[in-house]
């Protein structure tokens, strides 16, 4: 059986975003192109659609690492700020971002709140799972060893 943990994560979040796409819960909020994704960051993000691979990701990490809460979160998708002469310090990313998606991903009934953080429901580890298949059975096609684990 293939999972999350099978497959390159680059590959994973491309696909999982695209089907996040199709779901009416997941939206970009109006915000989302003018704001920056940390106090360590100059510009808000390059990419058009960053919003759907966001969330992807943090769904991927409520999967590995739930449960999870948002100050973990906040420190996974954080970094180095740039402090002048001083030497860089590590910054937590944008809180209102991983709350906003982790409340979509609620709302879509992927993610569910626990008593000790937010964990995968059945429904959103059966998407993660399944996309992970199709993932690395297009990934069989140019390599036929990785067929065996099909």
């Amino acid at each position: 059986m293939v999972t999350v943990y099978d497959v390159p994560p680059e590959r994973l979040i491309d696909e999982v975003s695209k089907k996040l796409k199709e779901m009416n819960e997941i939206v970009e909020p109006e915000w989302a192109p003018f704001v920056k994704t940390g106090v360590h960051k100059e510009k808000a993000p390059l990419q058009h659609e960053w919003w759907h691979t966001r969330v992807s990701a943090i769904l991927r990490s409520v999967y590995l690492d739930g449960p999870v809460g948002i100050s973990r979160l906040r420190g996974k998708y954080g970094g180095a700020r740039d402090r002048g002469s001083k030497p860089y310090r590590a910054m937590k990313g944008s809180g209102s971002i991983v709350r906003t998606a982790l409340h979509q991903l609620e709302n879509a009934g992927l993610v569910k709140k626990d008593d000790k953080g937010r964990v995968v429901t059945p429904v959103g580890q059966s998407l993660l799972d399944n996309t992970a298949y199709e993932v690395m059975k297009d990934m069989a096609k140019d390599d036929p060893e990785l067929s065996k684990y099909l």
